[in-house]
């Protein structure tokens, strides 16, 4: 089953466009990375997946739902969710009630002044959950602000998960971290397996091979080349616009 079919879909700024005529598939449970150098289009095109932009031309069909011109949140209750390069939490806030209030937004009951107990318990319960998956939950109580950038992209992750989503769309989620930090992160959503579809955007390419069955490739706002990682690494327009001789000497 395909979870996204995106067809000639472009953005223009004025005389500038930023995406031109792309169009891929991405099937159910796959693990694809968008890559490409500075001013490609990367960025453009997650927020037209994501619903931020509304595109020029062409369309995104979601499960095969027609989503192009969707808001994100209309988008997030479809089971797509978003996390972006640069964090957004609620930085005085404790972990804790970052995690609660986006499982929250997402209940129904969000707009009940009156709830039952049961629900609050239900929340949670969930929200212990997903702290501990990601080694978060003794930390419940700190601050946001008094937490290392790294565990913040963790909580990133953990509130992209809180929505259940069938798709998550990662932006650069490993910027800003040491190595041992963009480690533990590959290893994180490699653990999500192929119950979730996962898309991210990355320069990192320790991180794209750690984690991608399928790379696409972006200049100038156009797919140059989409395929999996060993293609990708050997690919000499790659290399020459991109990755760099010894950036693709890495082992897929």
């Amino acid at each position: 089953m395909e979870t996204l079919v995106v067809n000639g879909l472009s953005k223009d700024f004025g005389g500038v466009s930023a995406v031109r005529n792309v169009s891929f598939r991405v099937e159910a449970g796959e693990h694809m990375a968008i890559i490409g150098p500075n001013g490609a289009g990367k960025t453009t095109l997650f927020n037209l997946l994501g619903g931020q932009l509304a595109p020029t031309s062409g369309s995104i069909r979601f499960f095969g739902q027609d989503i192009t011109h969707l808001p994100a949140y209309h988008r997030i209750h479809l089971g797509m969710s978003r996390s972006f390069q640069i964090a957004s939490l609620f930085l005085k806030l404790s972990i804790l009630h970052n995690t609660r209030l986006a499982l929250q937004g997402i209940k129904p009951s969000r707009y009940s002044i009156f709830r039952s107990a049961v629900s609050y318990k239900n929340i949670l319960i969930k929200a212990e959950e997903l702290l501990k998956s990601m080694d978060l939950w003794e930390k419940r109580n700190e601050a946001v602000n008094s937490i290392s950038y790294g565990e913040q992209r963790k909580l990133e992750i953990v509130l992209s998960l809180a929505a259940d989503p069938k798709l998550m769309l990662l932006d650069e989620p490993s910027s800003g971290l040491t190595a041992a930090e963009s480690a533990d992160i590959i290893r994180r959503i490699r653990t999500l397996g192929d119950k979730i579809t996962v898309i991210l955007v990355a320069h990192d390419m320790d991180l794209v091979f750690g984690v991608a069955q399928r790379i696409m490739v972006l200049h100038y706002g156009e797919i140059i080349v989409d395929g999996p990682c060993d293609e990708i690494r050997v690919n000499p327009k790659v290399k020459e616009i991109y990755m760099g001789a010894e950036k693709t000497e890495q082992q897929c």
